[in-house]
């Protein structure tokens, strides 16, 4: 592992470019097709990011943090930005600054620096007016569980018992509530030890957040009858008040646990040929209901627990009539999905309420049919979620799932809150908008461009939640005006400045600054440099990405000839060959794996959505849009290792003609992980050969896949799923559908033996290839 550690491709800063050098026109840029677009992975970890215990400084114009690019004048105490050329004072406190001694954001291999905002250790100036806010104790994290009860009896025991687990591992100081539903939703009030006290809500019908307080007690007039404001306060809440459904984990750990052990499924009959009523909308109000009467900036979770679809109140998804199918893809495009566009206004609602509190919302669901995911992506997504779509609550991408959001150390998640994120750029660049988890905060600046893509119309967005992996994609483009009015000189480099503010899980705050800087070129003259610093793997996420939003934004979008369009003028700008001579077409490196990534993408779920449920195609698309390139990457175009016993473990194409009889393949889709066994492997295991001493080599290489299969796993979020199959066997699907059909049904009889057809009328690689050769050299 130690050798591709050091290829981080990420590097310090967490960002990757779909180019590193950037023509100067708009006009250029268009001719380069791929746009000009960035990935940050915002609060990455690495060991070489320093962590500063002081304020940063900011330029008095454009407010960018101090960073290496600025050009300092040490004599004279001054330091010029380099974004808008503002010559800026050092404050007295950097009076020492000289050529040999410079603090740390100027060292010129810190483009990367945290700084550490100072928190005082008094537990009572939380709230206190006299102290500035940097000063005031943070709140402790919040978790609110909120637990679907309509499920069959043995769903219910599995998901009590990973609530038990993670109710174990909480750190004692986060606070939990707890809410459960079916045809009602139940509020619990957790400090009411004596016996179980629950708040009861009709399913049926919309409530605001106001009444959903007054319900629980917590309105304004149930305050004032607590004798004016509260003087004594806990950990940033009033005693009286909210800290009757939020308790510290260490204090109701055991109330939580009698709770669980006493809570049925619904007792609520459900009439044969009907669907549970389930009122999973209003529940998730309740819950974001409750969350409003903390102390704001606390930072919040409601984890939702669900096991169905919903089909009680606002938010329903399908009726209860059993005879009425769950919307499937065609019903979305023919528009017969008469429950879909209200379900989203809905959650598009309730997204802003927890955007506008802060808060986050995770979706674990858990279900043979669907739930609802894709109405309920808007919330997730805009509020910084963590989603999981699994079969079954006993299902390991579940069970193992939902146990390493609340695990500490290495396998930590690193789970923060209240994150936003500014962005500095030089003034011919725009930004167009982000594709990613978080929300526009709709904060105007000269840097805005004109068209929006994504959560644009802003230089700011909130993140409520983000973790070690989450990563932005952020579309650039360049001012419409050629000439670039920088005074004097014009500058030969351009810089773009990340700022990301965020609560630890200690609760500290901190602020992340990465600037980087990249170059002008002048792409009318010569496109080498320009081609040289292409980013094929970014680039093909980041058409995924804008491929996929699409999809979901504008009616009648074809994907699939957007994608070719795309291509083949990267081919006819990019290659070289001669008009109208196929044979003669050859592309650079920096060009050479992107037709067979836009290949891949052209066949995987995220453009060929027939076959998979809206709520699945929800689902990946989430984890599309939050998760670094690397791991992108492997969702549209899968790693294929084989074994075999003459050979070390080597990566193979992704072709059928990579299957053979004597070997094990192990796939890598990141959604899932194949160990796939040959034929004559398969017949050998079956008949216990490798439980046989003198077979030891044999037992070594049935181990081998699986061991590397469960790095794989540990390492990820959501847990993959685990498939282990054999040649000519049923689960084989979820490898065939992957690979390439170098070998149909059509060319079976030039097959070696051992080897595998794949049944399609897909087009294989090599003839895609001919043909996109075919059209980019066409005159």
């Amino acid at each position: 592992m130690s050798e591709l550690a050091n290829t981080d491709p990420e590097g310090v800063d967490g960002v990757r470019m779909t180019w590193n050098a950037w023509p100067r026109t708009k006009v250029e840029a268009s001719k380069c097709v791929i746009p000009l677009a960035a990935t940050i992975s915002l609060i990455r970890p690495h060991p070489d990011i320093p962590r500063l215990p002081y304020a940063p400084l900011r330029c008095k114009t454009c407010s960018s943090v101090l960073n290496p690019f600025s050009r300092v004048d040490f004599t004279a105490k001054i330091w010029i930005c380099p974004f808008c050329y503002q010559r800026n004072h050092f404050p007295p406190h950097y009076n020492a600054i000289s050529e040999t001694n410079v603090p740390g954001e100027l060292y010129p291999q810190y483009t990367t620096v945290e700084y550490a905002l100072p928190l005082s250790t008094n537990p009572n100036s939380f709230g206190n007016p006299n102290l500035d806010p940097a000063h005031q104790l943070q709140p402790s994290p919040v978790f609110v569980f909120v637990l679907d009860t309509c499920m069959i009896e043995e769903e219910m025991e599995y998901v009590k018992s990973a609530l038990r687990q993670a109710i174990g591992l909480l750190p004692d100081n986060a606070l939990v509530g707890f809410v459960s539903f079916g045809t009602q939703v139940q509020v619990h009030e957790l400090g009411f030890s004596d016996m179980s006290k629950v708040y009861v809500f009709r399913g049926s019908k919309e409530i605001t957040k106001e009444q959903i307080l007054e319900q629980l007690g917590l309105g304004a007039s149930g305050r004032r009858q607590a004798g004016g404001f509260q003087k004594v306060v806990q950990g940033g809440f009033p005693l009286s008040g909210v800290a009757r459904f939020l308790l510290p984990a260490s204090d109701c750990e055991y109330t939580l646990n009698s709770l669980l052990d006493e809570l049925q499924t619904d007792q609520w009959p459900v009439p044969p040929g009907s669907r549970s009523a389930r009122c999973t909308g209003v529940a998730l109000s309740v819950a974001a209901g409750l969350l409003g009467a903390c102390v704001p900036g606390t930072g919040a979770r409601i984890i939702a627990l669900v096991g169905g679809p919903c089909t009680e109140g606002p938010g329903s998804i399908v009726s209860k009539d059993l005879s009425d199918p769950v919307r499937s893809h065609k019903d979305l495009d023919k528009d017969a999905a008469p429950y879909f566009k209200k379900a989203v206004k809905f959650y598009e609602g309730l997204s802003k309420q927890l955007v506008s509190q802060g808060h986050v919302l995770d979706l674990f669901a858990s279900a043979l049919d669907q739930v609802g995911v894709a109405e309920m992506k808007v919330a997730v997504e805009r509020t910084g979620g963590l989603v999981v779509l699994a079969e079954s609550f006993g299902h390991s991408v579940f069970k193992d799932s939902f146990k390493r959001v609340f695990e500490d150390g290495e396998q930590s998640l690193g789970l923060c809150f209240n994150g936003t994120l500014e962005i500095n750029c030089s003034k011919e660049i725009k930004i167009q908008g982000i594709i990613g988890p978080c929300t526009s905060l709709e904060k105007k600046g000269p840097s805005v461009a004109d068209t929006v893509i994504g959560e644009g119309n802003t230089i700011a967005w909130k993140m409520c939640g983000l973790d070690k992996s989450t990563c932005l994609t952020v579309m650039f483009d360049l001012s419409s005006n050629d000439r670039t009015n920088t005074p004097g000189t014009v500058n030969p480099q351009f810089y773009l400045q990340f700022l990301t503010s965020y609560q630890g899980p200690d609760g500290q705050l901190v602020l992340r600054v990465t600037t980087i800087t990249r170059r002008w070129v002048d792409s009318s003259v010569s496109s080498e440099e320009l081609v040289q610093g292409f980013d094929q793997e970014t680039a093909a996420v980041v058409m995924a990405r804008y491929a996929s939003l699409k999809m979901e934004t504008e009616e009648t979008f074809d994907a699939t000839r957007w994608l070719d369009r795309y291509l083949i003028r990267v081919c006819s700008k990019f290659g070289d060959y001669r008009k109208d001579d196929p044979s003669s077409f050859t592309l650079n490196p920096s060009f050479s794996l992107f037709p067979q990534f836009m290949f891949n993408l052209r066949r995987s779920q995220f453009v060929q959505v027939f076959n998979n449920s809206p709520d699945e195609t929800a689902y990946f698309r989430m984890l599309l849009n939050r998760e670094n390139i690397s791991n992108a990457a492997v969702m549209i175009q899968p790693s294929l290792i084989s074994y075999s016993f003459n050979s070390l473990p080597a990566p193979a194409l992704l072709d059928v003609s990579s299957i053979a009889a004597d070997r094990i393949l192990l796939l890598d889709s990141y959604f899932s992980v194949v160990i796939f066994h040959g034929m004559t492997i398969a017949q050998w295991r079956n008949l216990g050969y490798q439980n046989q001493p003198e077979h030891q080599a044999f037992a070594q290489l049935l181990q081998a896949p699986r061991d590397d299969a469960q790095i794989i796993i540990r390492d990820r979020f959501p847990v993959p799923r685990l498939v282990v199959c054999d040649q000519h066997g049923s689960q084989a699907r979820f490898l065939l559908a992957k690979l390439n059909p170098s070998a149909t049904y059509n060319n079976a009889h030039e097959m070696a033996a051992g080897s595998d057809v794949i049944f399609t009328d897909d087009v294989s690689l090599q003839v895609f290839f001919e043909h996109l050769q075919k059209l980019a050299v066409q005159s």
